[in-house]
């Protein structure tokens, strides 16, 4: 079993807006069904679970039916946590407890995937959604990522340079991040109750636990709506879009 693993429980803090950014509508849809299309039209993701705030629900699932999205490949919705990654284990929970249903023998399949997205980033691409998987023979997850182009500097102090870095080494993480579903969930339990609140990440708990994760370049046109001039970014390229 593929699944998907969509992050629209954000408050979107550094954009003001009355809103959280992924439910703000551009050409009569909200963001947030921008960031679904791909994953509910890939062949080879079979449910998509979403994390948001139940008020939101309903407003979702409306949003997808006028998009003409397939509303029955959401399998389900899962509550927010205290931070991302927490709302992940809240997610991956829920879906290894259906997946676990399905399964009459009730062993587990250690083949299960689960593919992690953002809600505010609507420009992922079907063929990074292929890449990924394609990635994934042999390793325990997948990562995108981005050279650096600038030349980076490690401060400890954040008042002097003490380094300069190596940027061919340094490597900034994407989304959507694809890991073995269950070895996934064991490095995120493995972190409770208190350290999982100090992940920024969602690949870092698989690096802490161990796992193999193989990098894929990345594409700096699924960029996440962050700050108030990416929101303008995204606005103009949805309006080309049309």
């Amino acid at each position: 079993m593929n699944t998907a693993l969509l992050l629209s429980g954000g408050t979107g803090s550094r954009i003001s807006t009355d809103i959280p950014k992924q439910y703000l509508r551009v050409n009569g849809r909200m963001l947030v069904t921008y960031a679904l299309e791909p994953l509910l039209t890939f062949p080879l993701i079979h449910e998509v679970e979403i994390v948001a705030e139940e008020a939101w629900w309903k407003a979702i699932l409306e949003d997808v039916r006028q998009a003409g999205l397939e509303v029955k490949k959401i399998a389900g919705f899962s509550a927010p946590g205290r931070n991302r990654q927490s709302s992940i284990l809240n997610g991956l929970e829920n879906i290894l407890n259906r997946n676990n249903s399905k399964q009459a023998s009730g062993e587990a399949d250690d083949g299960d995937t689960v593919l992690i997205h953002d809600g505010a980033r609507p420009f992922l691409r079907r063929e990074m959604i292929a890449a990924c998987y394609e990635a994934l023979d042999g390793h325990d997850g997948v990562m995108p990522v981005l050279p650096m182009k600038d030349t980076v500097y490690l401060s400890r102090s954040g008042r002097k340079v003490d380094e300069l870095l190596n940027r061919s080494c340094i490597y900034a993480g994407q989304a959507p991040e694809l890991f073995l579903l269950r070895q996934y969930y064991r490095a995120n339990a493995a972190l409770l109750p208190d350290r999982i609140l100090e992940i920024n990440g969602s690949t870092e708990p698989a690096v802490m636990a161990g796992m193999d994760i193989a990098m894929m370049p990345g594409d700096e046109r699924n960029f996440k709506i962050t700050t108030q001039a990416d929101l303008q970014r995204a606005e103009e390229r949805l309006a080309v879009r049309g």
